[in-house]
């Protein structure tokens, strides 16, 4: 048997339908899609997403990332985008792997390695495409495969998330790898200012503050924050307010402004206005149609 048809009969052997199925390997997460979606706002975290079957587009910014069983996606910083699965079938299903990305590990492998650190350039998009290799397919396969064998996990999961880690470097998408797996990179340093939005992301904006905990002037963090997620901190903290919003509404019986205060906004009306200009509805409404949606569960 191909590894390719290995990989996929084992990706719907660990797989009960559609939806993202966590797993007893450590990051390793399996997603299943029967149909093609609609477009969905989701937070992509630092990630390989690797497809077996069928294919998913991610909009960030005015870019448009497509990736299938020829091409898998790294994701470097969390970043809100909009995705959408475009080719799924009740006879050929969207499968792929999302792995998490060990950022200690991934350091360690690149200093072993002897890599030259990412340099003074400005990063790139958070987002990469890259060309898959038969190597990278094959250590994918082994690593869903030791979930038929549990016992094995704790002991050989992470040789195989290190092979895969160290082809991750040195493959097609080696040079935002290298950007992820330094500290000192641009990347590494916008990252950390996103970590500590993320964690205040209701109080008021302070640019200033990012750019001290990413070691930047407010000029040079602003530019390399816009190359990174395509969009300026504001909005980006606009998209993490909006996109808690909806889960809490998701999730929870609460009032929307109660949910508009929660996440920072001052003013209900603004946040229902601001709410329906990204996601397209009130805020009612929108809810309603993605309690009857099962693909609002993929999440790669």
């Amino acid at each position: 048997m191909k590894r390719a048809d290995e990989l996929k009969a084992l990706m719907l052997a660990n797989t009960a339908g559609d939806g993202a199925f966590t797993t007893d390997v450590p990051r390793l997460t399996l997603i299943r899609s029967s149909a093609p979606s609609g477009p969905l706002h989701v937070l992509y975290e630092p990630a390989l997403c690797l497809v077996v079957q069928g294919a998913k587009q991610v909009f960030l910014s005015r870019d448009v990332y497509t990736y299938d069983a020829d091409r898998y996606l790294i994701v470097s910083v969390d970043l809100p985008v909009v995705s959408q699965v475009v080719e799924a079938s009740a006879a050929a299903p969207y499968l792929c792997l999302r792995l998490d990305l060990n950022l200690q590990v991934l350091n360690e492998l690149a200093l072993e390695l002897g890599l030259a650190g990412p340099g003074s350039d400005a990063p790139r998009a958070g987002l990469r495409l890259a060309a898959l290799s038969g190597d990278l397919k094959d250590a994918a396969c082994r690593l869903v495969d030791l979930l038929s064998t549990p016992r094995d996990i704790p002991f050989l999961a992470p040789l195989v998330e290190r092979e895969i880690l160290f082809r991750l470097l040195l493959g097609d998408g080696s040079s935002l790898m290298r950007q992820i797996a330094f500290s000192e990179s641009h990347i590494s340093k916008v990252n950390k200012a996103i970590a500590s939005l993320k964690r205040d992301f209701r109080r008021p904006l302070r640019v200033d503050q990012l750019a001290s905990k990413a070691n930047m002037s407010a000029s040079t963090f602003h530019l390399h924050f816009k190359n990174v997620t395509g969009m300026s901190p504001l909005q980006y903290q606009k998209l993490l307010r909006l996109q808690e919003a909806r889960r809490l509404l998701l999730g929870l019986s609460l009032e929307v402004a109660s949910v508009g205060f929660a996440v920072g906004y001052e003013s209900a009306s603004q946040f229902s206005r601001e709410y329906a200009g990204l996601f397209g509805e009130p805020p009612v409404r929108d809810i309603a149609r993605l309690r009857a949606m099962t693909s609002y569960l993929l999440e790669a």
